[in-house]
């Protein structure tokens, strides 16, 4: 393959990766594009350490192309951390959420943490909705030890229990956040 073909491939594969993309932070996707992200990143590495056989023009598409990819690298990047401190929820899911958490309580069944980040995020925001409705602060609520304390808590009563599945509650009783792990059914 020439070095012009290959950089039509990363040109296309640059493409692509903007598309999957786009699908995973829609919530299409399930994972983010790990395989196509991979090619990319060789392709880029592979010419970015010898730049020396390539002519001007390709030095100068070769350029542009890794611009592009650092460009939206960044900017997924900053995406995927939003999306795992649980700050990307669109106005639909937090207005269910934060009806649900006024009618009473907000139930979230989870087997693995670390899969199911939507689930634990749509958590995060109910506890987060339920202390703002209390009047407490949810600035403290940190996403990542939020995350951690799931993963531990579902653990512990997986073994505890014997389950396979754990049903996390928020609600608001007296005038408290009550935050509730139990055998789901």
């Amino acid at each position: 393959m020439t070095v012009d073909e290959e950089f039509n491939k990363l040109d296309d594969d640059l493409r692509r990766l903007k598309i999957e993309y786009e699908i995973y932070f829609n919530g299409a996707s399930s994972r983010p594009p790990h395989d196509t992200l991979y090619r990319v990143e060789n392709l880029i590495k592979r010419y970015s350490s010898d730049q020396s056989k390539l002519n001007f023009s390709q030095r100068f598409r070769f350029t542009s192309l890794a611009q592009k990819y650092a460009v939206n690298s960044n900017l997924w990047r900053r995406r995927l951390q939003e999306k795992d401190e649980g700050r990307n929820v669109s106005a639909a899911q937090k207005l269910t959420v934060e009806s649900r958490v006024e009618n009473g309580s907000v139930s979230v069944v989870c087997s693995d943490p670390d899969t199911e980040t939507e689930s634990v995020n749509r958590l995060l925001l109910a506890m987060r909705e339920a202390k703002r409705r209390v009047g407490e602060s949810a600035d403290n609520l940190d996403a990542t030890l939020f995350r951690e304390f799931i993963k531990n808590k579902t653990k512990q009563v997986k073994e505890t229990l014997g389950c396979d599945k754990v049903q996390f509650t928020v609600s608001i009783e007296g005038g408290k956040v009550k935050f509730k792990a139990t055998k789901a059914e």
